[in-house]
């Protein structure tokens, strides 16, 4: 089950992807991580997608990753009583906590939270930025707006509010029950929406509590003006670039995915790119071209993972989905200037090296100057294979872990091929099985040499100061 790229695909399970045998289809076509979106569906179609998903893991042999979706607060204005509004462009508009449903001249909107941090000047934006408003004036429970861009205004329309940090928590009482049971079942990765600061990843950490990865979703501006400070809390980064591109200007967003990418490298953090990256495949079975390379800028700017939203979700050709995002991938990786952009944009640590920086740069040193079929890191926490793969080295990263729950969230990992093995003492064992597994997982054959690295004192985290080449033997 060895796959043919490094970046890694994650795929959105939804009603057109719940059975056994498609769940099973997309892994084989190409999905290392599987994504249960809580925003939609139950807690009884979730348990059983999780279930499905571990019956084929224990079949095929290869850890998957989970990836639990938070659906965050979500913002909507209330009703109208007499159906769907038209707004004009210089219309007088209201909105107000009266809860008595709307009409052309004024909505409900039930968040107290947005009505305490607006300002006079301040842009409100109604069905994902296709209504403009301008505040004003405004209150605790009021705001006064007129319309910058119109159109037609329907029941429970989403409402974003650009360049304010609202005072509102990311978890709401939904996402913290839809938490309980995704820590229960065994999730691997939680993604959190709504981040606006480094307090909100905190928070969930501290409800996580090492249970599980914390993946922070940045779709909010505010967030990148802090993005430093988020990117070292997390344990990964989303570039989530469908709320992203509501609130910031879309000549603005491949700017800011740029910047993020080049953070979570710097940092050694997983990066995700997602969103709208196939959106026509939901309804045809090929992508248009300008998608393809949407997809393909992700993997040269040396993104961990893409991901598929509604295209394997809800889409009408789910497997094409995730098989064309396979080929891009892979095509990619194959062009040789991959190979000298990954290598030229690898950015500086913003801390000080230490003896596992200076161990996992050597790793990349070694597989230039000798023909290396492989790099082996044994971990107990992740942290080995996670700053191997911050080289971006030539060659595959094979990490071996005795610790199950580790194999699975390295999924997620540029380069990574994770396999459970067992706890290990000496370094001889290490070697042992380093070159048995590298043998038996079709990486490396009788006669190759391979480099290893590990931490002593072993099963401590965090401790990568072991480096061996070794040959296997004929």
């Amino acid at each position: 089950m060895r796959r043919n790229r490094n970046a890694k695909i994650i795929a959105t399970l939804g009603p057109a992807s719940s059975s056994e045998d498609a769940i099973e289809g997309l892994f084989l076509a190409g999905a290392d991580v599987f994504r249960l979106n809580f925003s939609h569906g139950s807690h009884a179609e979730h348990r059983e997608r999780l279930a499905i998903i571990r019956r084929i893991e224990e079949r095929v042999g290869r850890p998957i990753g989970v990836l639990l979706d938070l659906q965050g607060p979500k913002l909507r204005v209330g009703t109208f009583a007499a159906g769907p509004v038209q707004l004009a462009t210089g219309d007088a508009f209201r909105l107000d906590l009266d809860p008595a449903p709307g009409n052309r001249r004024r909505a409900p909107l039930p968040h107290p939270e947005i009505f305490a941090a607006l300002q006079p000047d301040a842009e409100l934006l109604l069905d994902d930025g296709r209504i403009r408003l301008e505040v004003r004036r405004c209150g605790d429970n009021f705001a006064e707006t007129v319309v910058l861009v119109g159109g037609q205004l329907s029941d429970r329309k989403g409402v974003n509010v650009p360049g304010v940090v609202l005072p509102l928590s990311p978890l709401t009482e939904k996402d913290r029950k839809d938490l309980e049971l995704g820590l229960e079942l065994g999730v691997d990765w939680v993604g959190m929406s709504f981040v606006q600061r480094p307090e909100d990843v905190a928070s969930l950490r501290e409800r996580v509590a090492g249970r599980a990865g914390v993946l922070s979703k940045l779709e909010k501006p505010a967030a990148i003006e802090r993005l430093e400070g988020i990117v070292a809390l997390s344990d990964a980064v989303m570039v989530a670039r469908g709320d992203l591109g509501v609130e910031l200007p879309p000549e603005e967003v491949p700017i800011v995915q740029k910047r993020i990418v080049a953070a979570c490298r710097r940092a050694g953090k997983p990066v995700v790119v997602a969103t709208q990256m196939l959106e026509s495949m939901i309804q045809a079975p090929i992508p248009t071209r300008a998608e393809a390379s949407d997809v393909a800028t992700a993997i040269y700017d040396g993104a961990d993972a893409v991901m598929l939203s509604g295209e394997s979700a809800v889409g009408k050709y789910p497997l094409d989905a995730v098989a064309m995002m396979d080929r891009i991938v892979a095509r990619v990786e194959r062009d040789p200037h991959y190979r000298k952009l990954i290598d030229a944009e690898l950015p500086e640590s913003d801390r000080e090296p230490d003896t596992a920086d200076a161990v996992c740069a050597a790793l990349k040193t070694i597989t230039r100057m000798l023909p290396i079929s492989t790099i082996v890191t044994y971990t107990f926490s992740g942290s080995t294979s996670l700053r191997a793969a911050r080289e971006r080295p030539e060659a595959p990263i094979l990490s071996l872990t005795p610790a199950r729950a580790v194999a699975r969230r390295l999924a997620l990992v540029w380069g990574v091929h994770s396999v459970e093995a067992a706890e290990v003492q000496t370094v001889t064992s290490i070697v042992d099985d380093a070159c048995r597994i590298a043998v038996r997982e079709g990486f490396a054959r009788p006669g190759d040499p391979l480099v290893i690295s590990a931490g002593m004192p072993f099963g401590t985290a965090g401790t990568t100061n072991l480096l061996r080449i070794a040959w296997i033997d004929r």
